[in-house]
């Protein structure tokens, strides 16, 4: 029976009836695609929705491994395999190792000297980085419809601090000193969430439960992969931008290359991949704005997500501090989605405060009391939330094929 036809099937079979009628369906493309490739890195084109695109390189060769029961194996090869510059492990079938020796080069247009400034880009404004990406992008990503399904009903929706340890592990690695360099590990975590995605793509489509609740018929096109990345640098560039850190014009197009490289060793076609901040965000307006939406999946992914700052400081990174930050960073209307209550002292101190706060940690303002004192308790906070995701970088850190969706008998860790 073909994808489409057991698709039809198990929805018709009235399978999760009731989970079903919960989820929030977001629509198709409410506009036709019209973002040109002309704007890319590529400058030229298709011209393709990216929707209609997936990665069949990829997508063929992971489904094989699968079927033939060779993923288990080849996951405990590539346990070994963690260094950009290191050579492939022996005994990897010879499909998969010719697919990885050429997945991993670095594109034609890599800009070594622009890897080196984002290195220091990312040494200067570390601490904003590991905040935003903890909360803008990791709370968006419960936002984000498609992939807050595609998380919570595959394998990584079961053990969600093991799946934000892999997802902080790839900001960790772009900000690191050799992300890109043969002793740095970019390459290897591109290259094997790659074929993450790929056999996601396989077996997503086997489970009911996603099925039921999913608008598509195979998961994680070029389009979704794009629209996760616009959660990344284009909303932290965003941000940082809005809370006017002074960032000189090459720091911000490097730390936008390296992102560029990122995308395409994560398979993306560079016909899509934007050539600069403005056709970024002319991209993001298409693929990103218009799709933002709660669903229960996504609130209980969220849920989960807050709960996380309480192993660190109980007091300063509270759920319902963590809750405001989200509602202060991604608005009313997503936080209201998320069931995230509003908080009479945190939700204003941030609304008023964070932007004189921010002048003063550049030295643009000079903190005098009573305002000094809530300066000092944002910083605390901002420090401390950094560590949030990294203190879920349990090294060392695998990235793995799954072999099986969720287990949705089971209850999540």
């Amino acid at each position: 029976m073909d994808g489409l036809n057991r698709r039809d099937a198990l929805k018709a079979s009235g399978i999760l009836g009731a989970l079903g009628a919960l989820a929030i369906v977001s629509p198709a493309r409410a506009e036709p695609w019209t973002w040109s490739p002309q704007g890319s890195v590529a400058g030229s084109g298709s011209g393709a929705d990216p929707m209609t695109v997936w990665d069949p390189e990829a997508d063929d060769l992971v489904a094989g491994l699968i079927d033939r029961g060779e993923v288990p194996r080849v996951n405990e090869l590539l346990r070994t395999w963690t260094r950009n510059g290191q050579p492939l492990p022996d005994g990897l079938p010879s499909d998969l190792r010719d697919f990885m020796e050429y997945a991993r080069q670095l594109p034609q247009w890599t800009d070594r000297a622009k890897l080196g400034t984002a290195i220091e880009f990312n040494k200067k404004r570390g601490l904003y980085l590991g905040v935003l990406y903890g909360f803008a992008s990791g709370m968006m990503s419960t936002v984000i419809p498609k992939e807050a399904r595609a998380v919570y009903y595959s394998k990584g929706g079961q053990d969600l601090k093991d799946r934000i340890s892999k997802t902080a592990k790839l900001g960790y690695d772009i900000g690191s000193n050799n992300a890109y360099g043969p002793d740095g590990e970019m390459v290897v975590t591109c290259v094997k969430t790659r074929l993450v995605h790929a056999a996601v793509r396989h077996l997503l489509p086997q489970s009911p439960h996603w099925v039921h609740s999913a608008e598509e018929d195979i998961p994680i096109s070029q389009n979704d992969i794009m629209v996760t990345w616009h959660s990344l640098p284009t909303t932290v560039m965003k941000h940082l931008t809005a809370w006017k850190v002074p960032i000189p014009p090459h720091e911000s197009e490097a730390f936008l290359h390296s992102w560029q490289v990122a995308a395409h060793m994560l398979g993306v076609r560079d016909e899509y991949i934007p050539n600069s901040w403005p056709e970024a965000n002319s991209q993001a307006a298409q693929v990103l704005d218009p799709i933002i939406a709660a669903t229960p999946e996504g609130a209980r992914l969220a849920d989960r997500l807050l709960g996380l700052g309480a192993n660190i400081d109980f007091a300063v990174l509270s759920k319902p501090v963590l809750g405001s930050f989200t509602r202060f960073l991604l608005g009313d209307k997503i936080a209201d989605g998320l069931s995230i209550p509003r908080e009479p002292v945190w939700d204003p101190l941030l609304r008023f405060s964070w932007g004189p706060f921010i002048a003063v940690r550049e030295g643009l303002l000079t903190a005098v009391p009573p305002a000094a004192d809530a300066y000092w308790l944002l910083d605390e906070f901002l420090r401390k939330a950094a560590l949030i995701y990294l203190a879920e970088l349990r090294m060392p850190i695998s990235i793995e094929l799954p072999t099986m969706n969720r287990d949705m008998s089971v209850p999540p860790r």
